[in-house]
């Protein structure tokens, strides 16, 4: 399934999802002025980071520790990145809106610790270079299950040469990947490379328990009644209230029925 839309409006720019998102974009376009060089340097080798092995001093031009932070914004190719940030578009909007733009930075940044750990212990004398904010945006798909398991998700399913669009919760979206992470994650591989499975389960894990600490204060989560509207202080009985208040029973005007010319139209419904 290829997510491309979600139906969970936020009610603050997303400026830390944006700008990770340029940053990400920037260093690829840097990757592509280097060689094969870049990755040694600033990717995350398990093996150099425990003390198993060492650079080369021409290459090991920072601490091994930092880069467990550079190789969150480095990627492998553009279909890597493009992945990545479609992912991170979608979904970390509304987790930057629950948390606010500072608590996001180091949300963000924790989870792309734990998904690097997570990963690096399953082969603590790999010597291959790990890159990529997969992690991390692991930790924010573990989050927005938590937040939002309701809201409706725009995937399209590849059949063959046909693409089918469904709307499908959230919950079953994020469950599927995840279930596919864990299976793959178990299968034994004597590949040095590939994909870094355990760095998107530890990046997920970590995102569920971190939201309950960095969610700003009155946000719900398991909201199964519908999607959950971040409604700031003095936005009550506006466009991002979706009326309900403190009453899970109380009927939700659907997020489709508000005013067409929002600036977070949705450019997917189609009304029905």
């Amino acid at each position: 399934m290829i997510p491309i839309h979600d139906d969970q409006p936020s009610a603050t720019r997303p400026r830390v999802t944006v700008g990770i998102i340029v940053a990400c974009v920037v260093v690829y376009l840097w990757q592509l002025s280097g060689g094969e060089e870049i990755f040694y340097s600033y990717g995350l080798i398990p093996a150099v980071l425990f003390g198993e092995a060492d650079l080369p001093p021409d290459l090991a031009v920072i601490a091994p520790w930092m880069t467990i932070f550079t190789s969150m914004f480095m990627h492998g190719g553009f279909m890597h990145l493009a992945g990545n940030m479609l992912y991170l578009w979608i979904f970390g909007n509304n987790v930057e809106d629950a948390m606010g733009h500072r608590r996001f930075v180091g949300f963000y940044l924790l989870c792309g610790v734990a998904a690097a750990l997570a990963q690096a212990y399953t082969a603590p004398m790999s010597e291959a270079p790990m890159i990529g904010a997969s992690g991390a945006i692991g930790g924010v798909l573990g989050a927005y299950f938590l937040l939002h398991p309701s809201a409706r998700v725009l995937v399209v399913i590849p059949l063959g040469f046909y693409l089918h669009p469904m709307r499908i919760p959230a919950w079953i979206v994020l469950g599927i990947w995840f279930v596919f992470q864990l299976i793959a994650g178990g299968i034994p591989s004597d590949e040095g490379g590939g994909v870094a499975y355990w760095a998107h389960i530890g990046g997920f894990a970590a995102g569920m328990v971190l939201v309950v600490a960095f969610k700003k204060r009155g946000v719900r989560l398991w909201n199964f009644g519908g999607p959950h509207l971040s409604v700031p202080p003095g936005f009550e009985d506006s466009k991002w209230d979706d009326g309900r208040g403190d009453n899970p029973r109380r009927p939700r005007r659907s997020v489709f029925d508000l005013d067409p010319n929002r600036k977070h139209h949705n450019p997917f419904d189609d009304k029905r």
